[in-house]
């Protein structure tokens, strides 16, 4: 499912981590998180490590050709890696990480997926659950080590100029401005943002760290 569904290719620690989270609980069991060799031996060959990128992928592209001619072999794919994604960030380990930290710990390897893709998955498919745990997560506005991962991330997709102006700008960019709509707003999920105003009376005029307005 993580493979076919992905929205880019995972390296072999963030897939492995992705396999340890189980949902509901709060905080990642390292006893859950399956090893590698355990991870290859599990899916009989179908799925190989490319050595050039440390990724895991199907053995063939055929195989994923195969699979994804059967959408209802994976049961709402989209909505249960998205509840994965939030349920990682809403771990105790990760919510206590500092929010100005530049690095990813080593010990953390899903984090950057988890936090710039769970909107990609809700976009995808949304439920109930989904949604709750969506909002609580967007409730932390700042205050959550994803936001400088999101802001980061979304600043590659800039062109070149604006790139160069906001990484010159960013030791001095205050996160505290940054909101949960700002975020859902990069997203781009609706249904949620929506459900967020009807929840909270929003500053329309605030502007993210990088001056950019919600609406």
């Amino acid at each position: 499912m993580w493979i076919l569904h992905s929205k880019r290719p995972l390296n072999v620690q963030e897939l492995c981590h992705a396999l340890g989270v189980e949902v509901g609980t709060t905080d990642l069991n390292v006893h859950n998180i399956p090893s590698v060799r355990t991870l290859l031996s599990c899916t009989l060959g179908l799925v190989i490590v490319d050595e050039q990128g440390s990724t895991a992928r199907l053995v063939h592209f055929t195989l994923q050709e195969y699979l994804l001619a059967y959408p209802t072999l994976f049961i709402t794919p989209h909505s249960m890696m998205a509840e994965i994604c939030l349920t990682y960030l809403h771990f105790k380990t990760i919510c206590e990480l500092s929010t100005t930290v530049d690095n990813i710990p080593s010990s953390t390897p899903f984090l950057y997926y988890a936090s710039c893709y769970w909107g990609f998955h809700v976009r995808k498919e949304m439920t109930e659950g989904v949604k709750t745990l969506a909002l609580r997560h967007l409730e932390r506005d700042a205050n959550h080590i994803s936001v400088g991962i999101l802001l980061r991330q979304e600043a590659s997709f800039v062109s070149w100029k604006d790139r160069f102006y906001r990484f010159h700008r960013r030791r001095h960019l205050d996160f505290r401005g940054f909101t949960g709509l700002h975020c859902i707003a990069y997203m781009g999920v609706a249904e949620i943002a929506i459900d967020m105003m009807n929840i909270k009376r929003w500053d329309w005029n605030r502007g993210d760290p990088y001056g950019d307005l919600t609406r």
